[in-house]
């Protein structure tokens, strides 16, 4: 702390992140993306109701998502969060229908998931083969594990959960007056309310945590956390176990919003969790990522894919090509950014 002209002593500002720095960049063009949608496209967008919608049709990607921040902040990878979604879902779906209750099928859900993240963390931690190869193989394993519980699509017509499925948070004052005069409130489903959670847990344990303090060390370097005493080994294992976790809890949240199991499910959800979580802020070489920068990572991502619907290029192939553009786009942002950032470090530690 130093003194500044009139005698006061001046407060010194520590600078953002790395991870801080990214997150907000992705916040920035998230809300001024929106903010350019609402002004030319008008319509939905200016409805409260259209992010409750993408909150309602993509809270199990954000779930999922989370836990991909987070095996890619310590470096790693897991490619095998849309299947074990798929096999969650159908496993569940066939469970009620068959006259289980709810939260045995819940149960069932965080247990599939956490079995994977138990065998991937194992694997990839204290057998030490690649992340990649393993999780790929856990892909597949998920993917024929569902056709052989079922090859043809499952609805559920347990009666508890097709109620629980209907259950709405209704919001009045967000709402919008319809054509006939009557009022249409703005509606969230209770799986947002989970993903929300699940937002904020993993941002707490992140930030706070001593293991989220350990996971960035482990992952911005893995020897320096070796000679700081951290057992990256173990941390890197529980990684593995938090994605799976997230993965089995995404499947539930996943069959409360389509109600029906499909060998298909969640097909390339692997693809657009990685995806949000590079947009977010998170680095694939590890040590940099935020759950908040995530969050607003698949709303940027689920965002510009509903422009391009309402723009009238309604062809999947343009979907396709805007995420690819948009993942290049903030890949180059990324190592812009943290180059800028790394020779200024270089220019102060020569002054000083």
């Amino acid at each position: 702390m130093s003194l500044n002209k009139t005698g006061k002593a001046a407060v010194r500002r520590e600078p953002l992140t790395d991870t801080q720095l990214l997150m907000t960049i992705t916040i920035c063009i998230f809300f001024a993306m929106y903010a350019i949608a609402m002004l030319t496209l008008g319509g939905g967008f200016l409805r409260p109701q259209q992010v409750f919608d993408l909150l309602n049709d993509n809270a199990a990607l954000i779930i999922v998502a989370c836990g991909l921040t987070v095996v890619m902040i310590g470096g790693g990878i897991d490619i095998s969060v849309g299947g074990v979604i798929g096999l969650t879902v159908m496993s569940c779906v066939m469970y009620l229908n068959n006259g289980g209750n709810i939260a045995t099928a819940a149960l069932m859900a965080i247990g599939i998931g956490l079995a994977f993240g138990l065998l991937h963390g194992f694997l990839v931690s204290y057998l030490e083969i690649q992340p990649f190869i393993v999780t790929l193989a856990g892909m597949f394993f998920a993917r024929g594990a569902t056709t052989m519980i079922s090859v043809n699509p499952q609805k559920v017509t347990h009666e508890g959960f097709k109620a629980l499925m209907k259950s709405k948070i209704e919001i009045p004052w967000l709402g919008y007056t319809a054509k006939n005069g009557n009022l249409i409130p703005a509606r969230m489903e209770i799986g947002v309310i989970i993903a929300l959670c699940c937002v904020l847990l993993i941002f707490l344990i992140l930030k706070n945590v001593r293991h989220g303090r350990n996971l960035y060390a482990v992952g911005g370097n893995q020897q320096s956390a070796l000679m700081l005493g951290i057992n990256v080994k173990r941390i890197r294992f529980l990684s593995y176990v938090t994605s799976g976790l997230l993965s089995g809890i995404a499947g539930f949240v996943f069959m409360m919003h389509t109600g029906a199991g499909n060998a298909t499910n969640a097909a390339g959800a692997e693809m657009n969790a990685i995806a949000s979580s590079i947009i977010g802020g998170t680095l694939l070489t590890g040590g940099v990522g935020n759950a908040i920068g995530t969050f607003f990572g698949v709303l940027t991502l689920t965002t510009i894919k509903k422009i391009v619907v309402t723009s009238g290029l309604k062809d999947p192939w343009w979907q396709s090509i805007t995420t690819g553009a948009m993942l290049c786009f903030f890949i180059l942002l990324q190592s812009v950014v943290l180059s800028r950032r790394g020779k200024k470090r270089s220019a102060d530690a020569a002054k000083s």
